[in-house]
């Protein structure tokens, strides 16, 4: 059945009622990704007794009005949740709920709104942030195919085409090494003025840091194998509601539906039934103070408490080849081939530990201290951690990437954060690191001119030298094996 559409501050908007007299508590979710994708979904909240309310975004698909991401969601969300609470069906709980985009919507009704329009309680899941948080890794680095791939199938249009950098790419495999970064709007064939736009955004971290007076309970849900982990983990972080639950599985951005090599049978979650069960304990004021939570083992087919953390351990690395090595923009390090080249000269420095004597469970942080010389005075640094399998196969663990700004020809000692591993090593593995200057298509090239990789029209090559006495690789690894918890029991505890 078709539910009624309204229009509520001019924006296209769904109402799906359980049956009965009611009233409700309320479920809205407000997406740029067109709300009639989302029916399944509201009827499964309506069978459950709560009314689902479904909002196409300003300027997207059904709402008119102009599309400008990451601008008008506050003041939009918060006309919606009055317009809810004034409903004869509304109890007068909202819950604002969402994924990528539209946990954004979700999150920043919570935290920006006016109060008597926030919401009672906050699902968001792999939460895009901010326009900044999207484009650049918190080192400041473009992610390039990532923001590409959306802004060709999002940007600057009321409607999606969700294949459209992947088509412009098989008629012009070369498609993002065209320069300028700003004119590839110029070559998709589509009027994107919003493009260029979006690389002036350096705000990061301004929800994170609003986020700390929040007065709502949040389940925040995210994948190991997510861009927008660390933004998941800090925002539940920063939490200053009352709860605040993190379940993060071995999954990618389309969560328990896109699970990841490392993943296990116990790491399948019927992820409604506990947004379910979350949000009827938050409503209901039952949850435990504090930050709880989960996340899964990968490789170990388990899942431990969101607070377990690993003591560092630093594991020694051996240079295999490329202490000196050449970063090349016209032949950058490839972000989507983790084969390393055997002839020519090196483009990377490349190091590897000894095969592991027993299994290791590595939980936290990962990073890389180093000492290295550029012959730019602008260089990026990118850092890839791999696993090698006894059985020869590798799988890609961890990457991070820094951009420095020294003397050219003066050594210099930094460290380049790899985000978190959360990961089961087995015995006999090997750990492979590679230290380039570029990770390419998924992040700009760094032009080694000192221009702005955005607007760079020339590229230069980048001597380099890495110290291999200096590099340190650590991990935070459990001294035990960890003791399993059940995701549901953290969650709704």
């Amino acid at each position: 059945m078709t539910p009624p559409t309204a229009t509520v501050g001019g924006l296209a908007t769904d109402t799906h009622l359980p049956d009965g007299d009611g009233p409700f508590p309320t479920v809205l979710i407000r997406t740029p990704y067109d709300r009639t994708r989302h029916r399944a979904e509201a009827r499964g909240w309506a069978r459950r007794g709560f009314a689902a309310v479904v909002q196409d975004v300003r300027g997207r698909f059904a709402s008119p009005g102009e599309w400008h991401p990451y601008r008008n969601e506050a003041a939009d969300g918060a006309a919606t949740a009055r317009w809810i609470r004034r409903q004869p069906w509304s109890d007068g709980r909202l819950v604002a709920a969402g994924a990528s985009y539209a946990a954004h919507c979700a999150v920043v009704l919570a935290l920006e709104a006016p109060g008597d329009a926030r919401p009672d309680a906050v699902i968001a899941a792999v939460p895009a942030l901010g326009a900044a948080e999207t484009a650049r890794e918190p080192s400041g680095v473009e992610r390039l195919l990532t923001r590409a791939g959306w802004w060709a199938a999002h940007g600057d249009r009321p409607d999606s085409d969700e294949s459209a950098l992947d088509k412009a790419l098989a008629a012009d495999p070369g498609l993002l090494t065209h320069l300028p970064l700003t004119a590839l709007p110029r070559r998709l064939g589509r009027d994107l003025p919003s493009w260029a736009g979006l690389w002036r955004h350096h705000d990061r971290g301004r929800l994170t840091t609003r986020a700390a007076h929040a007065a709502v309970p949040l389940l925040a849900v995210g994948g190991h194998h997510d861009h927008f982990t660390e933004d998941t983990v800090a925002l539940w972080r920063a939490w200053g509601g009352p709860s605040a639950r993190l379940l993060l599985g071995p999954w990618g951005h389309g969560l328990a539906g896109a699970p990841g090599p490392d993943a296990g049978p116990a790491h399948r979650v019927a992820l409604g039934d506990l947004y379910v069960r979350w949000t009827r304990r938050a409503l209901g004021g039952e949850l435990a103070p504090g930050r709880h939570g989960a996340l899964a083992l990968g490789g170990g087919n388990l899942w431990v408490p969101a607070a377990t953390e690993g003591r560092p351990r630093t594991l020694r690395v051996r240079l295999l080849h490329g202490a000196a090595f050449t970063a090349d923009p016209d032949r950058p390090v490839r972000s989507d081939d983790l084969t390393v080249p055997t002839g020519g000269p090196p483009d990377r420095c490349l190091l590897a530990t000894p095969p592991l004597p027993r299994p290791l469970d590595a939980l936290g942080p990962v990073r890389v201290r180093l000492r290295a010389t550029a012959g730019t005075p602008s260089a990026d640094w990118a850092v890839r951690l791999v696993a090698l399998t006894p059985e020869g196969a590798a799988r890609r663990l961890a990457v991070g990437v820094v951009r420095r700004a020294d003397p050219a020809g003066r050594e210099t000692g930094f460290t380049v954060e790899l985000g978190r591993l959360a990961r089961r090593l087995r015995a006999g593995t090997r750990l492979r690191l590679e230290i380039a200057g570029h990770h390419f298509p998924a992040h700009a090239r760094n032009p080694h001119t000192g221009a702005d990789p955005v607007t760079a029209d020339r590229l230069l090559p980048s001597p380099r030298e890495v110290d291999p006495e200096s590099v340190a690789l650590t991990l935070h690894v459990l001294p035990t094996r960890p003791t399993p918890t059940e995701p549901a029991e953290e969650i709704l505890r």
